[in-house]
């Protein structure tokens, strides 16, 4: 599996869910469905109703203070998802535009790439963020 496609998947999905428990849940499930009546247009309209009954479950779920249901539907839309970027990856962008349109504070992740290569004694130290390395001295 692409970890890019799965990190994507894996933020849409729970930024989905989110946002269908906002005011702007009609414009998020219709953008959704956009993504698939390009890709699986005889799914559309099933992910439509998917999309709503999600809705009513979560509103349901939060009015009676269950918040294990959000994570289980967060990670059921991140398999919708990743699914339909693995058949279409070519939609991996319009997702990625999305989330930053309907919620920009969600940390979509960029790429990282690293590689390297250590012979004879070297050491390698590669870090995605910041990194500390102490001598023996503790310096």
């Amino acid at each position: 599996m692409d970890p890019e496609i799965a990190a994507l998947a894996g933020t849409a999905g729970t930024t989905l869910v989110t946002l269908l428990a906002t005011d702007t849940w009609h414009s998020v499930r219709d953008r959704v469905v956009a993504l698939w009546q390009r890709a699986r247009p005889d799914r559309a309209p099933a992910v439509a109703a998917e999309l709503d009954v999600t809705r009513a479950e979560l509103l349901g779920a939060r009015a009676a203070g269950d918040e294990a249901v959000e994570a289980e539907m967060g990670a059921e839309w991140q398999g919708r998802i990743r699914r339909l970027l693995t058949a279409h990856p070519e939609l991996a962008g319009e997702l990625r535009t999305l989330l930053a349109e309907l919620a920009p504070d969600a940390a979509v992740a960029p790429t990282v790439t690293q590689h390297a290569t250590a012979s004879g004694q070297a050491h390698v130290y590669q870090a995605g963020r910041d990194m500390r390395i102490s001598g023996a001295d503790g310096s």
